[in-house]
């Protein structure tokens, strides 16, 4: 078995030390920061929220919603897929027995919590009837208390996706 020496850089005093190494870094950070100062107007600025950013694709991960079914029936079955697959535990499920037929149960009670949530994505990976989607290009958070971060079951019905189908058009998709 033979041996593979690697040789050594930054023999000489200076550079073991990576003063140059520092002096470039340094210099090229003041260059920066001396271009800005002297020229703001070359600054890329954007003044939000009047202007709103649009360079937003469809696969951004927003703010959650539940979808509705063609009939307008939740979607969501309260299998706690959702809510088991979340890393961060965010998810908030209590079920109830469903009075209309079209399923065995329903949510009672469900929420996000929003500062909480790490938005990955495993929700809506997770949900075999496609009921949560992160679509809505809402990417703002805005709020004076915790409880303003809470997304309950009826603002989750209400919110609109941006760029998704219908749910009968991605089933099609799916399939």
């Amino acid at each position: 078995m033979s041996t593979h020496i690697v040789p050594r850089h930054g023999k000489s005093f200076k550079e073991r030390w990576y003063l140059s190494a520092l002096w470039v870094g340094f210099r090229t950070t003041f260059g920066h920061f001396w271009r800005n100062i002297l020229n703001t107007n070359a600054i890329d600025v954007l003044e939000y929220p009047e202007v709103m950013p649009n360079d937003i694709t469809a696969r951004y991960r927003g703010h959650h919603r539940l979808t509705h079914r063609d009939d307008g029936s939740i979607a969501c079955v309260a299998c706690f897929m959702c809510a088991t697959n979340c890393p961060a535990q965010c998810i908030t499920i209590e079920a109830q027995a469903r009075i209309d037929g079209i399923d065995e149960k329903e949510p009672r009670r469900f929420e996000i919590d929003l500062l909480e949530c790490i938005f990955c994505g495993y929700c809506v990976e997770a949900c075999p009837c496609d009921a949560i989607r992160m679509d809505t290009n809402i990417f703002s958070m805005v709020g004076n208390a915790r409880s303003d971060f809470i997304r309950t079951k009826e603002q989750l019905l209400a919110t609109q996706g941006a760029y998704a189908p219908t749910h009968s058009q991605a089933k099609g998709a799916h399939t």
